[in-house]
């Protein structure tokens, strides 16, 4: 048995999902689907490398991750495998698996027709490319058999490290900061300084607090309530590490 996952923005309230995972078990009758997430928001590919990130590496060994948060499907982005090492991922180049595969020991183009669909929708990728692929994989076969050996060409937006790369629903501004930033001690975001805390009952209720989140990444958030909401930024936002002198 081979666990297959499935990370997408299709949502639930429509056969899209259901279409892949009928693909996947069709090929691979023994696969076991795991779902990460279905409300990525609509063609939002760095909150789905996000969500991957956050998911992916407490899997076990072997286990297939497809992504389909594609609004280049039927483009000139390819459609890939990618080694990670540990995990195969399966899904568009476009950025996706930057954040969890950032040095991958090798990517292919899916062009086999044994790993695709006939025909292939020009719209529908998840279920005439990914899921054949996946389950192809599932059942034994070799990632190199995708296609040729590609070099992975997508790139999530932003620059280098120092912004807002998510935010949850409770209104937590993760950023792309480590922790282990020696003698951090705050972060400063628009404009406020926020001073570093272990938890949210550290603080009171209301209060700002910088930490470390469970992503291994600094964390700015407000007990009992947004972040968000409170300083007025999103995704993208700069913060800037404080350091003790």
């Amino acid at each position: 048995m081979t666990l297959v996952t499935l990370t997408t923005d299709f949502g639930t309230q429509d056969g899209y999902v259901g279409a892949m995972k009928g693909v996947i078990l069709a090929r691979a009758p023994r696969a076991q689907i795991v779902d990460i997430s279905h409300e990525v928001p609509r063609e939002d590919v760095a909150a789905a490398a996000f969500a991957l990130a956050q998911a992916a590496p407490h899997f076990p060994r072997g286990t297939i991750h497809v992504v389909v948060v594609d609004p280049g499907v039927g483009g000139v982005r390819h459609g890939v495998v990618v080694d990670a090492g540990a995990q195969l991922f399966v899904g568009p180049d476009n950025g996706v698996f930057e954040l969890v595969a950032p040095a991958p020991r090798a990517a292919w183009e899916i062009t086999s027709r044994r790993l695709r669909r006939d025909p292939v929708s020009a719209t529908f990728h998840g279920r005439d490319v990914f899921a054949p692929a996946a389950a192809a994989l599932a059942a034994g076969a070799k990632p190199s058999s995708a296609g040729p050996e590609v070099a992975l060409q997508g790139r999530l937006p932003g620059g280098p490290p120092g912004k807002v790369i998510h935010v949850d629903r409770f209104g937590n501004l993760v950023t792309d900061l480590r922790a282990a930033t020696a003698g951090l001690r705050a972060v400063k975001v628009a404009g406020r300084v926020v001073e570093w805390a272990r938890t949210y009952s550290d603080v009171a209720s209301g209060a700002l607090l910088a930490y470390l989140g469970s992503a291994g990444t600094v964390e700015v958030a407000v007990r009992d309530g947004s972040a968000a909401a409170l300083l007025g930024v999103g995704r993208g936002a700069h913060v800037e590490p404080l350091v003790a002198i």
